[in-house]
């Protein structure tokens, strides 16, 4: 088959013009909260649609091929590995609460929320957060982050695409309604906690992305589990900025225990050759 070439620059280029685009339009609708709402999801929807049609326009059969398998690939799944992640990330969690109490913070969050606080423009919150699960993962995982770890290692892809990821969220600071406006009034520590808690989540995700053979229905799975473990566990947003040390302590931890994961280079340059070799492999 033709070897492809990923292009990572005309892809985010597209996609911050779009989504950020669209959440401006959204902005200058903020009297209008149905119209609001609409542009806003459409903006979410645009890494997805231009992952999708940037595959689906490619002309190349291995790339068409790939996408195709990281939707439907069930078999890719390693459940083990998956509930790995709930544990670090659940483990995460309570040491983080267990630092909070300990300084004075309030045991009750331990408990749960009796709602969930995410959403846009009064939008139902769980939905939101199964639209942002599902469809930020098509367009990350469906193109985004293959497109950075075609040229690099899936350390330094991890570091790249958290500040990418991070970046995209900002027009949402400005937008009413929303999670991150809610952390923009409450000061400036939380918009940077929230930046860098980009980067510990990502690693997780990369990690359990690559584990499960590249699934992406793997990385869905772990971005609902942390958007509910965010909105249903009663963490303060001062607990929130100790979790991200805890959860950086703990990424190094699995960099540590999965140096050639996150190191080698092999699949530099040939990431789709290399999976359509893994494939033909387990398939036989």
């Amino acid at each position: 088959m033709e070897h492809y070439t990923y292009r990572p620059k005309r892809f985010y280029i597209i996609v911050f013009a779009l989504t950020w685009g669209f959440w401006a339009l959204a902005l200058a609708l903020k009297n209008n909260n149905a119209a609001m709402l609409g542009i806003m999801v459409i903006g979410l929807v645009m890494p997805a649609a231009t992952a999708v049609v940037t595959v689906l326009t490619s002309k190349n059969k291995m790339l068409k091929e790939d996408l195709k398998r990281k939707i439907v690939g069930f078999y890719r799944i390693k459940p083990g590995y998956i509930l790995l992640g709930f544990l670090l990330y659940g483990v995460g969690v309570v040491v983080s609460i267990g630092i909070s109490i300990l300084f004075g913070g309030s045991p009750d969050q331990f408990s749960f929320t009796e709602d969930f606080s995410f959403s846009i423009a009064g939008s139902s919150a769980l939905v939101t957060m199964l639209l942002a699960s599902i469809i930020e993962e098509v367009g990350w995982r469906g193109y985004g982050e293959d497109a950075v770890g075609q040229y690099h290692s899936w350390f330094v892809e991890s570091l790249i695409f958290a500040a990418i990821w991070g970046c995209w969220h900002l027009p949402l600071f400005l937008i009413p309604g929303t999670y991150h406006y809610t952390l923009k009034e409450l000061g400036a520590i939380y918009v940077i906690n929230f930046l860098l808690s980009t980067f510990p989540v990502d690693f997780l995700q990369t990690w359990l992305y690559v584990k499960n053979r590249r699934s992406m229905l793997a990385t869905i799975i772990f971005h609902l589990f942390i958007n509910i473990m965010q909105e249903k566990i009663a963490m303060t947003p001062e607990t929130k900025i100790i979790e991200t040390g805890v959860l950086t302590v703990i990424v190094v931890g699995v960099v540590l225990a999965n140096k050639k994961l996150f190191f080698e280079k092999d699949h530099v340059g040939r990431l789709l050759e290399m999976q359509l070799e893994e494939d033909s492999k387990s398939e036989h």
